[in-house]
């Protein structure tokens, strides 16, 4: 069984930074496909990165250059380096993590990311 908890949300003003961490409980290296997903309220949840295994990313066109994700399965954790926050990044951000081989997905409970102009 695999537990994801996000920390590290909270309120800045547009340009600043935030990092987001996800502690994964059980065995990470079980996990093929590790994310950062976000949702606000009324819209559809949107991937915003992962990353499969340690070394392969990728981005949503909206947070290119500004987010970076990185997961270290030493430490059991995953976080995503947030940079240049505007106000349309603001949305509660889910960590997600997909074991292939049996289709299972995990989620954590969520964290609010809120960026004032």
């Amino acid at each position: 069984q695999v537990q994801l908890v996000e920390s590290g949300g909270g309120s800045v003003r547009t340009g600043g930074s935030l990092t987001l961490s996800c502690t994964i409980s059980g065995n990470i290296d079980s996990i093929d496909c590790m994310g950062w997903y976000r949702q606000v309220p009324g819209q559809q949840r949107e991937l915003v990165a992962i990353a499969i295994g340690e070394d392969v990313t990728n981005y949503a066109d909206s947070v290119k250059g500004r987010f970076t994700i990185s997961r270290d399965n030493a430490k059991n954790i995953m976080h995503l380096m947030m940079d240049n926050l505007k106000p349309e990044d603001t949305a509660v951000y889910y960590c997600n993590g997909d074991q292939w081989d049996s289709a299972q997905s995990y989620w954590g409970q969520g964290t609010q990311v809120i960026v004032s102009s």
